[in-house]
């Protein structure tokens, strides 16, 4: 762990690597899917108090800052276990910001698990407007199309950003249920996630389920996404540890011609290579960490990390496989896994290509960050 956490950080690291350990590489790696595998992964994290990370004290969570939820992720992430479902309970999200009656009706049932949410910003390409909305009295009067949902395909509402005419971008909470809401797709992504594309018809939202100040809703969107992109990046720096504990073991076999399968000067290059790489990303992570919980805007670092930690881990997972061989093609073998599901995240939460023109942007536009 950094040498920079104190006493009760080290001792959630300690918790969660116990927890991985004892509970979730056997959950990974048994017959458990779907349901029953969230089920049984809820169970444990909560035993072991860290179901409650990402939510409020209020409802009996405990809140974890910024750094406790990279070392939580991380943990989870060196193990090869963070992928899991179940592992966190639902956090407030945008739904923070929510009133009476609207905190009762949502955000309640949501953090209990009752109902739950998908999150809506993507565009289909070559859309001529995007998803906007009239107002109609006390109501809006939303039409457009959501290309890319996040969580979408179980969802009971999605937090929708949305043109509102004569204010401007807003964050709307919009029913699945309600006429004129239509899910058109439903398919899932290489790391396990399901989502789902939607149209809007003439859907009529009442004008209190617009999420904060009208006007606001990108800047509502990007504290989730910023949120969303720390988690990722946590994870990922944890994924790099995994994939270097699993290279330095199975570098440690002996080899047929003699020696040890790791004594090839030029393989230690590349494993050399790998831990160099690994070290920066996670330097990375626990710094953006560190100024988000100083109460900075850390939006370009968050972006920065996401973008260093996944094509580090990109790039490490590529090496080690060509490393182990053949072996590590096969569809169950841990590289293989987080070959495929690095792939995803990579464009989760903005494209790596994306992300770098708007740190840069950030800085010579804006003045932003410290990057």
């Amino acid at each position: 762990m950094p040498e920079s956490l104190d006493s009760s950080q080290r001792e959630l690291g300690n918790r969660v690597d116990g927890l991985a350990r004892e509970h979730l590489v056997a959950l990974e790696a048994g017959p458990l899917q779907g349901r029953e595998l969230a089920t049984e992964v809820r169970a444990a994290s909560k035993a072991a108090g860290v179901f409650g990370l990402t939510q409020p004290v209020e409802i009996g969570g405990s809140a974890g800052n910024a750094t406790a939820l990279a070392v939580a992720r991380e943990a989870l992430g060196r193990h090869n276990v963070g992928h899991l479902p179940g592992m966190f309970g639902p956090g407030q999200g945008l739904l923070g910001d929510l009133d009476e009656p609207l905190r009762s009706q949502f955000l309640v049932p949501y953090l209990a698990g009752e109902i739950s949410g998908g999150f809506g910003m993507t565009e289909p390409d070559g859309a001529l407007r995007h998803t906007w909305a009239t107002t109609d009295g006390k109501e809006l009067v939303v039409n457009g199309q959501k290309s890319y949902v996040t969580g979408g395909a179980d969802a009971d509402f999605i937090n929708t950003l949305v043109e509102v005419d004569g204010t401007g971008p807003a964050m709307v909470l919009i029913e699945t249920g309600l006429p004129g809401v239509e899910l058109i797709r439903r398919f899932d992504t290489l790391d396990g996630a399901h989502h789902a594309a939607f149209t809007f018809t003439d859907v009529r939202v009442a004008a209190d389920h617009v999420i904060g100040a009208p006007g606001k809703g990108m800047g509502v969107a990007m504290r989730q996404v910023t949120d969303v992109r720390m988690a990722i990046a946590a994870n990922s720096a944890g994924l790099c540890a995994f994939v270097s504990e699993y290279l330095a073991e199975y570098l440690d076999r002996p080899y047929r011609g003699g020696g040890k399968l790791g004594d090839s000067e030029r393989t230690r290059v590349t494993y050399g290579d790998i831990l160099i790489s690994s070290y920066g990303a996670r330097s990375v992570l626990y710094r953006t960490a560190r100024l988000i919980d100083s109460g900075e805007n850390a939006v370009n670092e968050a972006m920065a990390a996401k973008v260093i930690a996944t094509e580090t881990l990109s790039d490490i997972v590529d090496n080690a496989i060509q490393i182990v061989g053949g072996q590590a093609l096969s569809i169950d073998h841990p590289l293989a896994g987080i070959y495929q599901r690095v792939r995803s995240v990579r464009l989760a939460e903005g494209p790596t290509d994306v992300l770098r023109m708007n740190v840069a942007r950030g800085r010579l536009d804006l003045g932003k960050g410290r990057v």
